[in-house]
This record gives C-alpha cells, sequence and structure tokens, in this order.
C-alpha cells in the first residue's frame, strides 16, 4: 500500500547518516552539561547559604549588617553587568520562546553567558541571606546551555531554536527537583505545547538525561522522604485538605499579584523610589529581610526546604511543638520582599516552603492527626496557586515526598488552589514575559511606524512605499 512506511529504507537511512547520529550525540552531550550545571548551582548555593547560616548563628546582628550591603552589591552588578540575569528565569524562557521575540534579540533572555551570570547571582542571593530560591533560575541556566547546542548542529539536524529551549527548560526543572517526569510535564504545560513530532522524542530523551544527571549526584531519592499516609482516609482528609486548598490559593495568588505589582511598578511612593534608586531600595529590603532572619532564628530566609523537613519531623512526633501562622506570615513577606529587590531568584522553593507551613498552620488549628499529609497538600496546593500549572506542581510534589499513594488528593488541591489564585491574579510568568515583549516590541514599532508614516509628498489617507 502506498503511502506506508518502508521499514529497510528508514533502518538504512538511520545506520548511513552519521550526521544525524553526531546531531543527537550533540544533544545528549548538552543535556548531561546542563544536569551537571543544575547539580553544580545546586551545590554552589546550598554552600552560600550554608556560609550565611554560620555567619548568622556567630553574630546574631550579622544580617543587618551583611544581608543589605551584599543585597546591594549583587543587584548593581546584574544591573550593570547582566541585566538578563534579573527575576526568576522562567519568562525570560517564556519570552525568549514567543514567536514575537527576534532572533537577534533573543540572547537578551537566554543565552550561555547569562546562565553562568544567573548562578553566581542567585547564589549570592542566598549568600546574603534573602528569601528565594533556585529552581527557577535552574530553567534559565539550563536552557541557556542548550541553545548553546544550536552551533554544533547541523542545518538539517530538524532541530529548532524553540525545541532547545523547551528542552532546556524542562531539563532545569528535572535536575533542580530531582525530577525528572516533572521536568517533561513542566514542559507541557508551561513551556510549549507544540513540539515537532520528528524531534520530540529527542527532546525528552535530553529532558531525562538532565534529570538522570541529578539522580546520579544526590542519590534516587525522594527529597522530602517519604510522606506516611498509612491510617489515612478519604473522607478524613477531605474537610481539612479543603481549606488547605482554598487558603493556598489565596495566599498563593496574593504573592503572584504582589510580585506583579513589584514588576510592573505602581503609581506610589515606594514604587517611585526604586525606579529612582534601585540599588539603594534593595538595600532597605534587604534590612527588613535581615530582621525578619534575627525573629525566626534564620527560618524564614533562604530557599526553606531545611524548615520544611522540620515541619515533616514535627508533624510525625510532635504536632504541637508547631508555632502557627509566625512561620507562614514571615515567610511570606521576606519572599514578597526579596523579589522585589530585583535580585536573580525563584519562587519554586520558597512556594513549597510557604505551602508547608501552611498545612502545618490549618493542621495545629484544627487539630488533625493528619498532619503530613495536610503539609504534602499545602506544598502542593501553594505551588499550583503561585505558578498555576497545577499538573506540574502535582507531580513535582508527588515524587518530592514519595507521595503516589495521595495522587487524587494532591491534583484536586492543586487544581482548586490553582483555581482560587486565578480568580485573583493573572498568571505569574506568563503575564511576565508579556510585559518583557514590549521591550522588544517598541524598537519594532518605531521602525515600523518610519516605514509606513506618510511622507512630505504623499496626499491625505495615502501611506508611503517602504525604502
Amino acid at each position: 500500500m502506498k503511502g506506508e512506511p518502508d521499514f529497510l529504507r528508514n533502518v538504512r537511512d538511520e545506520v548511513v547518516d552519521a550526521r544525524q547520529w553526531l546531531d543527537r550525540a550533540i544533544i545528549i552531550a548538552y543535556a548531561v552539561l546542563a544536569g551537571l550545571a543544575v547539580v553544580g548551582f545546586t551545590l554552589l548555593a546550598d554552600a552560600a547559604f550554608g556560609a550565611y547560616q554560620n555567619m548568622r548563628g556567630a553574630i546574631w546582628w550579622w544580617p543587618l549588617v551583611w544581608t543589605p550591603a551584599v543585597t546591594a552589591l549583587v543587584v548593581w552588578l546584574v544591573r550593570r553587568w547582566a541585566p538578563g540575569a534579573a527575576g526568576s528565569g522562567v519568562p525570560q524562557v517564556l519570552t525568549a520562546l514567543a514567536p514575537e521575540t527576534p532572533l537577534d534579540t533573543r540572547g537578551r533572555f537566554v543565552s550561555l553567558k547569562l546562565s553562568i551570570a544567573k548562578i553566581l547571582a542567585v547564589s549570592g542571593g542566598l549568600l546574603a541571606g534573602l528569601s528565594i530560591g533556585r529552581q527557577g533560575p535552574s530553567v534559565q541556566v539550563a536552557a541557556g546551555i542548550m541553545l548553546h547546542a544550536r552551533r554544533w548542529l547541523s542545518p538539517r539536524s530538524g532541530i529548532s531554536d524553540r525545541e532547545l529551549l523547551v528542552a532546556g527548560g524542562a531539563a532545569g526543572i528535572a535536575a533542580a527537583f530531582n525530577t525528572p517526569l516533572g521536568g517533561i510535564v513542566f514542559a507541557i504545560e508551561e513551556l510549549s505545547r507544540r513540539l515537532m513530532e520528528r524531534s520530540s522524542a529527542l527532546m525528552l530523551v535530553a529532558i531525562v538525561v538532565a534529570g538522570l544527571v541529578a539522580v546520579s549526584a544526590f542519590g534516587n531519592l525522594s527529597y522530602f522522604g517519604r510522606v506516611r499516609t498509612d491510617g489515612v482516609s478519604w473522607w478524613g482528609l477531605i474537610g481539612p485538605g479543603t481549606v488547605v486548598a482554598v487558603a493556598c490559593g489565596l495566599l498563593g495568588g496574593l504573592l503572584a499579584r504582589l510580585m506583579l505589582a513589584s514588576f510592573t511598578g505602581l503609581p506610589d511612593r515606594f514604587c517611585a523610589y526604586r525606579r529612582k534608586r534601585p540599588v539603594a531600595f534593595a538595600a532597605i529590603c534587604g534590612f527588613v529581610v535581615a530582621v525578619i532572619a534575627v525573629i525566626s532564628g534564620g527560618a524564614a530566609v533562604g530557599v526553606g526546604h531545611q524548615h520544611t523537613h522540620l515541619l515533616l519531623e514535627q508533624a510525625a512526633t510532635d504536632p504541637q511543638a508547631h508555632t502557627p501562622l509566625l512561620f507562614t506570615g514571615l515567610k511570606f513577606i521576606a519572599s514578597w520582599l526579596s523579589a522585589w529587590t530585583g535580585m536573580p531568584g525563584g519562587i519554586f522553593g520558597p512556594s513549597l516552603s510557604l505551602g508547608a507551613g501552611v498545612g502545618a498552620d490549618i493542621a495545629w488549628l484544627l487539630d488533625s492527626p493528619h498532619g503530613m499529609a495536610l503539609i504534602a497538600l499545602g506544598m502542593c496546593g501553594f505551588l499550583a496557586a503561585v505558578t498555576q500549572t497545577p499538573i506540574t506542581a502535582m507531580i513535582i510534589v508527588m515524587e518530592m515526598t514519595d507521595g503516589h499513594g495521595m495522587v487524587l488528593s494532591l491534583m484536586a488541591c492543586a487544581l482548586v488552589a490553582s483555581g482560587v489564585s486565578r480568580m485573583i491574579s493573572r498568571p505569574l510568568y506568563s503575564t511576565m514575559s508579556a510585559l518583557m515583549l514590549r521591550s522588544v516590541r517598541p524598537a519594532e514599532e518605531s521602525t515600523d511606524s518610519r516605514l509606513t508614516e506618510p511622507g512630505p509628498d504623499s496626499r491625505p489617507g495615502q501611506e508611503s512605499a517602504p525604502r
């Protein structure tokens, strides 16, 4: 029958075409490099925050001087040398993926240089003691590395820049969270809904390879251990779980809205001062975060994974040891102010920590015996609310907590929290990306207006021909 694949011919083409195998080897090699870069980024970021904790433990008032000074320095360096490295990293990749972005301006958002700058700047932010994450920045880091593979690929490889960016961004999530499946889902749900059929399998292999590099480095273990759900019934969890989902949706949506307002700027004196003196404003925000660090004993700053581990341990051993609302409120303010400084940093890690705090608070307030399960639901719900990517949030939390027995509960919580968040805030990453596109469009629009505006000899209603 005509149109059916010729098996022998296809096998011969696959075996004989050495250039095609070289292109595949290049993609896999860069996927390994992306995974190694994220692993190195993780180790450097953890070491930086560990150094901060050591300094804070030695002299209790030291953060009040150290945090604003280092914050101002890093913000100045980023604004001076690598402005494209500011922010989370996910909006930059989305902007580079946008069809409206000209090819010659893509390097303003994603490049190998920005990947290096991002690693150093985020590590500097954690050394300062801010409440920022490294997972979102890992998206931009890995995407910049994968995009660099373009210069070595043959023109007939069939692999586009868009696919390299999607694969790199998803590989960053897979390696940062040690969750290869989460990276694949993130690529589908957030970065791209259309990969070329010809090369989609190779891109998925690249994502998995980057994730396996992280698994090889850190072990095939759940990041937060195993959330025990023995004896947890659906009916016993539905009431407290609903409260957790709604609370996470409200707080996560509020945080996303505040971050968007901070990013766009408002007609108030604070944003006016930030526009006029961005480095001084960053130092002031850093000082307030330092005060929060002193009050919370360092628990409310950094990525927050250590405190999340503590909350899970308390839920399993001594639930009454938890102090409700204090950590969640301080972490919320610290995360918002850290983003407002303009410091490069993500919100994935702080969102998981905030969600864990919400789950622990509600378990304490309702005296629920299912504290660990509620904490896992809170992590999933808050991440889904801030990012408005419920499937990605569910998969990431399921893999990080080995919560396969809670799949339906996690999915329901993510959907409810994301739905509530959409009533409060626009999608965080896509809205930021749309705003970034405005920095690209004015040049094009001014050029178009010069080409199409009426010339001195043209009659009214008649456009002059483009020269």
